[in-house]
């Protein structure tokens, strides 16, 4: 802060002066030693800057003006000297003001962590320092307070606002057992929080530190105007010589030096990556560099894990088969009396579909479970049975021909088949399917008319379930019955086939494949240390809709970098017919280059309206 006090300060003198050059109020020569002294001044910082960058072997855009500032001074060119510093220092102030606003979205949540929390101890309310509080300890969060750790609900129930974290607007219901993170909101009840992450480990410090870190990475582009400066800045130096051998008039020389100093591109290009960044934060995409932000817009193959991915992980009954004449309400009603205390997912999506068609059922007596194949729960003398065909045998239910049939039907389309039976018969199928994740498939779409082609599939699943899915999403190549280890080999093997490869998965199992891909897309990796860590960017909510809206974003923050390098290019061209033809001398030229910086500048600035922006190109698809 006290840097940027000491330019504005600089920066109002220089003004000032500028100003009394064009109305006389002073003698000219009292100008003069005030413009030499305060140039002088001005010039320590970028002569500091220079060296230091020779010292570490490198070429920069602050050498170049360091040259045209000892230009200025040999040549007695102050009014040149001040507007040279005029401009720099206005961009370090703006490049200063700029990072500060695109670091707003890390201000923004360090606001969210409290003070002051209350624990409960040796069966008292005690009201202690955020800092203070320890794994283990039992957190009090009342109505309207944020929540300071992650832990797990013991007590009470509460419906948490978590879009500080996910972007998601609609509070998730807590109860006990349940996961609550840092810094969100309890928008209604009472919750006591055992304590298991604080401080530095828990979400809200993770994906701060991600942010930040991420600001300090270059993307491609960055990485490429720095190696452009190094080229630039020499060819600059030999064109200046050439210049000066051919027409030994030092004040074209120091006219072209002050037209294309390219500053402004040094500020402009950086801006663009870090309004991105903030902007993705803000919806709960944690982005790790602005090079894996760019490096999604040159993806050509996406391969993606489909369990927790592409679908929501939960078993849907896609329809209920009666059998041997039965009402279609009894074999739900059996189902349900069958499934009631097992906590399988195909349990509980029966249950689901018995209470959304409204049909009630008997709640057992006495209840048996075989795990992965089947329950039996009895009511009074009756008997309920639901599971698998080997279930059903090892039962003495026999299966006719017809019903194996009708299993190897659906089974061959990619469902699941749950049989349900009454009394030592079968009397119906529940088929069953994992239900795809809400715009996936649109999503996908998007993504092909964004540039993505190629599409994988990997899951753990059958060949018939995973042909059904690869065909209702448009996937044309898939990989079924593959372990964790069989993802990771397979994207070893196919990167060297598939070059520009993302990896979408949920962070957990998919971990070691998102690591080897070019860019590894983590969903849902709230609350999980492994999907953070390992992903280059990390959704924190479960919405598939958000990978072509990041891509979309590196797209247009790319196309503004690029307008960025045309604008100056144009605006440097024009400059330097301007020199060459006499029209600006060096005082007229190191004004020009002024002006002209914050064209650029301006342009990058756009990013900060992004939301409008892409809001506007969504809804003119």
């Amino acid at each position: 802060m006290k840097s940027i006090s000491t330019d504005k300060i600089i920066l109002a003198v220089l003004v000032i002066l500028l100003i009394l050059q064009y109305v006389p109020l002073l003698p000219q020569g009292t100008i003069d030693i005030l413009l030499l002294a305060v140039s002088a001044l001005a010039t320590l910082p970028v002569i500091k800057s220079a060296a230091a960058s020779v010292r570490n072997r490198k070429i920069s855009i602050d050498l170049l003006a360091s040259v045209a500032l000892v230009a200025s001074f040999v040549a007695q060119q102050w009014s040149s000297a001040a507007f040279i510093n005029l401009m720099l220092t206005s961009a370090r102030i703006f490049g200063s003001y700029t990072e500060a606003k695109a670091r707003a979205a890390i201000e923004g949540l360090l606001k969210l962590r409290p003070e002051k929390i209350k624990i409960r101890k040796e069966g008292k309310v005690v009201e202690i320092h955020v800092n203070d509080v320890k794994v283990g300890d039992l957190v009090i969060i009342e109505t309207g307070e944020r929540i300071p750790i992650d832990g797990e609900v013991i007590q009470g129930e509460a419906s948490i606002d978590q879009s500080s974290l996910t972007g998601e607007s609609v509070p998730v219901a807590k109860a006990v057992g349940d996961k609550v993170l840092s810094a969100t909101l309890n928008v209604s009840g009472s919750l006591v929080v055992r304590a298991e992450k604080v401080g530095k480990d828990t979400t809200l410090e993770k994906i701060i530190s991600l942010v930040e870190e991420s600001q300090k990475e270059k993307s491609d582009i960055r990485t490429y105007a720095d190696k452009f400066a190094g080229w630039y800045v020499a060819i600059v130096f030999a064109a200046a010589i050439i210049i000066y051998l051919l027409s030994k008039d030092i004040n074209l020389v120091l006219a072209v030096l002050l037209v294309v100093c390219a500053d402004d591109i040094a500020v402009a290009v950086p801006l663009a990556f870090y309004s991105a960044i903030g902007y993705a934060a803000r919806r709960g995409v944690i982005i790790k560099g602005g090079k894996f932000l760019e490096g999604l817009t040159k993806i050509k193959t996406v391969i993606v894990d489909k369990t927790g991915t592409l679908t929501l992980g939960k078993l849907k009954v896609e329809e209920i088969v009666p059998l041997n004449e039965e009402k279609i309400e009894s074999v739900i009603s059996a189902a349900a009396s069958a499934e009631f205390l097992s906590q399988h997912p195909s349990a509980k999506a029966i249950l689901k579909y018995a209470a959304e068609k409204g049909v009630s059922f008997k709640k057992p007596d006495d209840f048996h479970e075989k795990p992965g194949r089947g329950t039996v729960s009895a009511y009074g003398s009756d008997k309920y049975i639901a599971g698998n065909p080997k279930f059903f045998s090892e039962s003495k239910v026999v299966i006719t021909t017809a019903t194996l049939g009708k299993i190897k039907e659906y089974e061959s389309k990619g469902f699941s088949v749950t049989l349900i039976g009454k009394n030592e018969k079968i009397i119906g199928l529940a088929i069953l399917t994992d239900q795809i994740r809400p715009g996936v498939k649109e999503s996908i779409e998007e993504m092909r008319n964004l540039g993505v082609k190629h599409w994988v599939m990997l899951t753990g699943d059958n060949e018939r379930v995973a042909e059904r899915v690869a065909a209702e999403l448009n996937i044309g190549e898939f990989h079924a019955n593959l372990a964790p280890e069989d993802k990771v080999a397979f994207i070893k093997k196919h990167l060297s086939k598939f070059p520009s490869t993302a990896m979408v998965g949920d962070g957990v199992n998919d971990a070691a494949s998102l690591a080897l891909a070019d860019v590894g897309i983590a969903m849902g990796a709230i609350g999980s240390d492994a999907a953070i860590e390992a992903a280059d960017i990390a959704l924190m909510k479960d919405d598939f809709r958000e990978i072509p809206e990041i891509l979309k974003l590196g797209q247009y923050t790319l196309k503004i970098a690029r307008q960025d390098f045309v604008i100056w290019g144009v605006t440097n061209a024009i400059g330097l017919v301007l020199a060459f033809a006499r029209i600006i001398g060096p005082e007229g030229a190191a004004a020009y280059n002024f002006i002209t910086d914050f064209f650029p500048l301006l342009n990058s600035m756009r990013l900060f309206n992004l939301h409008l922006t892409l809001s506007k190109s969504h809804q003119n698809k």
